[in-house]
């Protein structure tokens, strides 16, 4: 069973910054999965922020594109995603997505709420 934690959210205000982090599963061929982003906000459908593949290259939604910056440590099995300049429309609980062989892993979503 692959389990995806995500760790890092909380309450940041406007301009601030905030780092998520995603361990996955020790067992896991960590190298071998491509990892996302996302995140949903109330009543709005989930959307991709930002993705690294196994072959370390990125893409983020333009929205966020340098502000955020998506990155891995495949020894630590861990994904992270540094978040700047964070604005109120960054809020939304973020998920931690990996895909191998087809088989999609989410984690179960931490809360990232930025406000005054």
């Amino acid at each position: 069973q692959v389990q995806l934690v995500e760790s890092g959210g909380g309450l940041v205000r406007p301009g601030g910054s905030l780092t998520l982090s995603c361990e996955a599963s020790k067992s896991i061929m960590f190298r071998l999965y491509d990892m996302d982003w996302y995140r949903q906000a109330p009543a709005k459908a989930r959307e991709l922020v930002a993705s690294i593949s196994r072959f370390d290259m990125t893409n983020y939604k333009d929205s966020v594109k340098g502000r955020f910056t998506i990155s891995r440590d495949n020894d630590k099995k861990t994904v992270f995603l540094q978040m700047n300049s964070l604005k109120p429309e960054d809020t939304a609980v973020y998920y931690c997505h990996g895909l191998y062989a087809g088989t999609d892993y989410w984690g179960q979503g931490i809360q990232v709420t930025v406000a005054s």
